[in-house]
């Protein structure tokens, strides 16, 4: 790593290997609720064009639970995430529009 010498808040990976990717890479994500911004399904190639990996079902190996705008009040799959994240599991839950400000994220981040 090199510290840039104009600014030394800037770090520079001088090993391309160390590039950062996007947060929804290899990550497991979950949908519950219609989404106000887009369909399901549109949502869905966003996030596999990121590298992500859909889940029908909140589990273990869920990373993250998107929150629809749409929503009725708290769904099964809601309280399960709360749940697992009770016991120590790593879950975030998104609302819709943290999702969409983390889908424009470059995938380079």
């Amino acid at each position: 790593m090199n510290q840039n010498k104009d600014n030394p808040e800037v770090i520079l990976l001088s090993d391309s290997s160390q590039q950062f990717t996007h947060p929804f890479y290899d990550k497991r994500i979950v949908f519950t609720g219609a989404l106000s911004t887009m369909t399901r399904s549109e949502a869905a190639k966003k996030v596999r064009a990121l590298g992500g990996v859909l889940q029908g079902a909140v589990t273990k190996e869920t990373d993250f639970v998107i929150l629809g705008n749409k929503r009725r009040g708290v769904s099964t799959k809601h309280l399960m995430a709360k749940q697992l994240i009770s016991l120590g599991f790593d879950i975030q839950i998104l609302p819709e529009d943290d999702f969409i400000w983390v889908l424009s994220m470059p995938k380079g981040y």
